[in-house]
């Protein structure tokens, strides 16, 4: 399979035309060390100006950068997807809109992939709050049992923490070999790909240092809880069961998609709707336990399980055994925590 391109970057593009967040992520993009590469940036159907300043990149940078629009929000699966299909490089990589990275931060990549043989390198994320490129917060997103040739031990580590997809990447020959995409239409589609993807990769590889920057405000995705993008959570968790069953790899990883689909699926949208849903409803976690229990019942003999939070894992098995008792229970406590710190 060949490719005209060393890289492809993928970086999809909705409303993020303020505040300088999309300049500065395409200027740390068109300044990248690697020069034979392209920069696909996806237009999700924004509604301000943001595919103006696309075409102002095209312009300036027409042997570099491809606009790609349409008309439709497709969430950033389908964005990705669009990206995927006329991507041409022997590697892809995808960045957040308001994210930027290091001016040498796919060169050290790919330099790390050639070098070990690897079909997929990673690295890990620095926190910033502002445009800049003084390292914040470091995040440190690998487990080294991940690293080396993927033998069942490492590919059961990476499956199950996989971390963001935006900090790897990955041998284009892989994905279209294996027709590998995203959902499209919701939020946390990498949730699902990334367990859909690992098990066609053989060698992960990793750079030990943050050159990918995460901007950190109150509308990142992660920031904003609504019932709607837990209800996305648990849908991108059913979507990779089905394509993992699909594509004839459930029995093979059935104890690593249980334990993701229990720690995603459930725990954590489980504790981020009590704790930030502004309208806590009943009859939605009364959903979430019903359909866990229905799809995973027996999850706590799982040989992965664990709650790292001892008080989390004592809430959850209250929700086990009733979910109207655990909804009166955190509802109160979080009424009596918080007017304790006096908000």
């Amino acid at each position: 399979m060949e490719f005209s391109k060393k890289l492809s970057v993928i970086v999809p593009v909705y409303n993020m035309n303020h505040d300088g967040n999309l300049n500065f992520c395409l200027d740390s993009l068109v300044n990248q060390t690697v020069k034979d590469m392209e920069i696909i940036a996806v237009n999700d159907a924004s509604t301000d100006d943001s595919l103006d300043v696309l075409y102002e990149y095209e312009k300036n940078f027409p042997e570099l950068f491809k606009v790609i629009t349409y008309s439709e929000n497709k969430k950033q699966g389908g964005a990705k997807n669009e990206g995927l299909k006329v991507a041409s490089g022997e590697w892809i990589g995808f960045i957040d809109s308001d994210d930027w990275v290091s001016r040498d931060y796919y060169e050290k990549l790919i330099k790390k992939g050639e070098e070990t043989g690897a079909d997929i390198v990673g690295c890990d994320y620095n926190i910033v709050s502002s445009h800049t490129y003084v390292r914040g917060n470091h995040v440190s997103s690998i487990n080294f049992d991940q690293v080396g040739e993927l033998t069942k031990e490492r590919m059961s580590n990476l499956f199950r923490s996989f971390g963001s997809m935006v900090i790897k990447i990955y041998k284009h020959e892989i994905i279209k070999e294996n027709n590998l995409g995203f959902p499209e239409g919701i939020f946390y589609e990498d949730n699902c790909a990334a367990r859909v993807w690992a098990p066609y990769f053989k060698h992960f590889e990793y750079i030990n240092e943050d050159n990918y920057y995460y901007l950190q405000h109150d509308t990142s995705t992660v920031h904003t809880i609504t019932e709607q993008r837990c209800l996305d959570r648990i849908s991108a968790m059913n979507i990779m069961v089905d394509e993992l069953t699909k594509r004839g790899l459930y029995d093979e990883y059935k104890d690593e998609i249980e334990d993701v689909y229990t720690q995603l699926g459930f725990r954590i949208t489980l504790f981020s709707y009590m704790l930030g849903c502004k309208e806590k409803k009943f009859s939605f976690v009364y959903y979430m336990k019903r359909d866990f229990k229905k799809n995973f019942p027996d999850f706590m003999k799982n040989k992965y399980y664990s709650i790292p939070d001892k008080e989390e894992e004592k809430m959850m098995n209250l929700c086990m055994k009733s979910s109207l008792i655990f909804y009166i229970y955190y509802s109160f406590l979080w009424i009596y925590r918080n007017h304790k710190a006096g908000k």
